[in-house]
């Protein structure tokens, strides 16, 4: 299996450190506001990778953080007058509530900046011991960046460069420009905690150096986070970290790209931000996922209105398929095994494009030859029912399987359908018996030999938006924006 290492460029072999065991981390959300659509991207992203790791056989622990502690939930918990702590735990449990209702973001172990503080300072008192981080009469203490020679590997970032864009108007008691912040002193309505250094709370960065040391250890297989997190934030932990241990941090670093809505960036003052909990109020949870998914973890997406539709037609047509399967199987119970190469090839094609840095988009790609095949199977008399079911019974097994991993197919076949039928009847202003009595109609219209009655009430539907199939064992109705012929 080959990761995109965001630290050397390339594509490497994955290789852990331990043969059978991976270290993971990912840096989580700073609940100061409702969890995003971005959030949920970097939930799946690593929920998959971690899932499919363990798939191959990997045992994982998978650490994921709550940054709890912060100038935006301090501000956001004054202005409620509320205690800032109080605040942040009421907003990760409804961080957590969304996680759930979107069945992703599982990870092993889940820490909190507010919860790790003795830690912090005992990681911050050690940088000052080595000589790598300095406190101030103010009772600030500042990583000096300068001492640390490989500042910028990770973000190809000059230091001389970043001296252009820095403030002029330096912190009392700051060094250097470039220094960052390890521990902030206490301001007056801030919540703080004692420390050698005074009242004070942890810097944004040290919190996930501590984290992984105090959960994982000093070198960790993969460190993963949205792309905005490389820099500062990841290369600042690398700072912190490699400073303190002399040893890589991380062996391989994964970054998830960045979510745009119709085009732009997210931002709420152009008033376009989407929120998980909006999210799934317009969609299924496995067709959030399905759009997701089905572009690159490591590229920018726009998740557009139509990204969502078209999430939607796929679906549909998958699950409409699995349910023709399901029907086929209940009909036709007796099975003789037979070689097939479509369901024998199923995870050796998943496994394949999945090892290639995690590459949904081909794995799903993969799913449209195996779907069209069991259609034409299903119309296929040249093939005994015997043989045919256990063909099928094998597809659909292996599609479960594998793609569980990757966090599709998990539903109950007839309720998501079911769900995204009934969605679009709602959005076309329709009734389901309304539908059913047109068709009725036109079937006695046919029975009658009264064609033109039957085609002027196929028209009228047609134009509500539904459409009808007509086979040998009568006629069936479908959502026209939904369907996908099988």
């Amino acid at each position: 299996m080959k990761i995109y290492n965001s630290l050397t460029k390339k594509k490497e072999e994955f290789i852990p450190i331990e043969k059978d065991n991976v270290k993971m981390y990912a840096c989580g959300i700073t609940v100061y506001d409702d969890s995003h659509i971005g959030h949920a991207r970097a939930s799946i992203t690593y929920d998959m990778i971690c899932c499919y790791l363990r798939f191959l056989g990997y045992k994982v622990k998978f650490v994921r953080n709550y940054t709890d502690v912060d100038d935006k939930i301090i501000a956001k918990a004054n202005a409620l007058n509320m205690n800032a702590l109080d605040y942040s735990e009421a907003r990760i449990k409804e961080a957590e509530k969304d996680f759930e209702r979107l069945g992703a973001d599982f990870p092993d172990v889940k820490v909190k900046a507010s919860e790790n503080i003795d830690n912090i300072i005992d990681f911050v008192s050690k940088l000052i011991e080595k000589g790598y981080a300095y406190s101030t009469e103010k009772g600030d203490v500042y990583y000096s960046v300068k001492k640390f020679k490989d500042y910028g590997k990770l973000s190809n970032i000059n230091t001389d460069d970043l001296l252009n864009g820095v403030r002029k108007d330096v912190e009392e008691g700051k060094r250097d420009p470039l220094d960052f912040a390890v521990w902030k002193s206490a301001k007056a309505g801030e919540i703080s905690w004692k420390s050698p250094w005074g009242e004070g709370r942890p810097g944004w960065h040290i919190e996930c150096s501590c984290m992984v040391l105090h959960n994982l250890g000093e070198t960790i297989d993969i460190h993963g986070g949205g792309k905005d997190l490389i820099f500062p934030h990841h290369e600042n932990e690398i700072a912190q970290s490699e400073a303190l241990t002399g040893k890589p941090l991380a062996n391989y670093w994964i970054h998830n790209g960045l979510v745009k809505i119709n085009g732009q960036k997210m931002s709420k003052s152009l008033g376009n931000g989407l929120t998980i909990k909006q999210a799934l109020d317009l969609y299924n949870p496995e067709v959030i996922r399905y759009a997701i998914i089905s572009k690159n973890y490591s590229s920018d997406i726009d998740l557009g209105e139509s990204e969502f539709v078209l999430a939607e037609q796929h679906i549909y047509y998958f699950y409409n398929t699995l349910n023709s399967i399901d029907k086929f199987l209940s009909e036709n119970t007796s099975m003789k095994e037979v070689k097939n190469e479509v369901a024998d090839n199923i995870e050796a094609k998943f496994r394949e494009a999945m090892d290639d840095d995690f590459n949904t988009p081909v794995a799903i790609a993969n799913l449209f030859a195996v779907f069209k095949y069991v259609n034409n199977l299903l119309k296929d008399n040249k093939v005994t029912s015997d043989e045919k079911a256990y063909i099928l019974n094998k597809i659909k097994s292996e599609i479960v399987r594998c793609y569980n991993v990757i966090g599709i197919f998990k539903e109950n076949v007839l309720d998501l359908i079911d769900d995204l039928k009934n969605k679009y009847i709602v959005k076309l202003g329709l009734e389901i018996a309304e539908i059913e009595k047109k068709v009725q109609d036109r079937a006695d219209a046919k029975l009658g030999k009264n064609y033109e009655l039957a085609d002027e009430i196929r028209n009228e539907l047609d134009k509500k938006g539904i459409i009808l199939n007509d086979s040998k064992n009568g006629t069936t109705w479908d959502i026209k924006e939904l369907y996908v012929a099988i």
